[in-house]
């Protein structure tokens, strides 16, 4: 019975090759070899070049494990998404961040581990992010009462935000962004100058940096034209909030002739509660959502949307968390423009 248990070797199979027939073939000793496979460091250039050579010749291929105990890192990142799994596995806002960072991370050998933070659950990430089991995180969809920010500022774990943290000071925390007040502008603005009068808005949950200020520049667009900003409820991006929201928004404000909603997938479950309710757009209300992440071109009608580079973001993003890996100082936040993409929804 134990037999059917036992490790079988295959005696035509060639062993693999060690670090010693590395030093050997290289000309130099075994700790030089290690060094110059882990990094290099301490190695003159002559050594560096034979040992690589060697490791070509043979094949070598590094344990891992013993070169993360000379190295002390992981060759992984977390990318932290502090939100509900359902949410991670149906929102195209997530599908683009892993997108971006995968493609910064092409040209290394860095692996990414997917962390959902469940609500309530933010020690529990804290707790494995610190304990090194990845050299530094990612962190999108950040709300204010994960205090992740905080947290990873505390710890010293190497991190980027993709949206502006909201506990820590900017000086704090590196992240990249997109302008959301201007986006919100620039979205309440077309609306404004397409003739609608009684606009309202879908805003964004107010615990996150995004929903706060997408709403803040609605109230700019509306306060430069001297228009009333009562019209305002709340949803969480989703599109079931979105459709929950519409209902709400119509009901109180029936005379609404422009809506911005805070995001594409709110904007979805808008359209339908407005087809539902039989408002025709834009012809009866004008809607603008935010995000352009692919569902904006094939609602019905095609939906007028404020572009969030996404990809871009988390690209950037990646960039910067390798540059703290490898010991470059802390960069000023980067920023990206909003642009409007017009459709037919308004």
């Amino acid at each position: 019975m134990v037999d059917n248990f036992a490790i079988r070797t295959d005696p035509s199979r060639p062993a693999a090759p060690t670090l010693e027939q590395v030093a050997e073939r290289a000309g130099v000793s075994r700790s030089t070899a290690s060094r110059a496979i882990n990094g290099g460091l301490r190695v003159s250039p002559e050594a560096l070049s034979a040992v690589e050579a060697a490791v070509a010749d043979l094949g070598y291929t590094p344990n891992r494990a013993a070169r993360s105990l000379v190295t002390r890192r992981t060759d992984s990142i977390a990318l932290v998404v502090p939100e509900p799994d359902e949410r991670v596995l149906s929102d195209p806002f997530f599908a683009g961040t892993l997108n971006g960072l995968s493609t910064s991370l092409a040209d290394s050998d860095i692996q990414v581990v997917l962390v959902i933070a469940r609500p309530g659950e933010s020690e529990r990430t804290i707790r494995y992010l610190r304990n090194g089991h990845v050299d530094g995180a990612i962190v999108v969809s950040h709300h204010r009462d994960d205090e992740l920010d905080r947290a990873l500022l505390a710890s010293r774990v190497p991190n980027v935000f993709v949206g502006r943290p909201l506990s820590a000071s900017d000086e704090d925390v590196q992240y990249v962004d997109t302008d959301n007040t201007e986006g919100g502008r620039l979205a309440t603005q077309h609306l404004i100058d397409r003739g609608c009068r009684r606009v309202a808005t879908i805003a964004g949950p107010q615990d996150m940096s995004a929903g706060i200020d997408r709403l803040a520049g609605w109230r700019l667009a509306m306060a430069a034209s001297d228009l009333d900003q009562s019209a305002v409820v709340h949803g969480d991006f989703t599109i079931t909030s979105g459709a929950h929201a519409a209902r709400d928004l119509l009901t109180r404000f029936p005379d609404v002739d422009g809506i911005f909603i805070a995001s594409d997938l709110m904007a979805t479950g808008a359209l339908g509660v407005l087809a539902e309710l039989g408002r025709e757009v834009p012809g009866d209300v004008a809607i603008v959502g935010y995000d352009n992440l692919g569902v904006a071109a094939t609602t019905t009608p095609p939906l007028t949307s404020v572009i969030q580079p996404v990809v871009a973001m988390a690209r950037a993003a990646g960039a910067r968390l390798l540059d703290q890996l490898h010991g470059a100082p802390a960069a000023e936040p980067l920023i990206f423009a909003p642009e409007l993409v017009v459709r037919a929804s308004a």
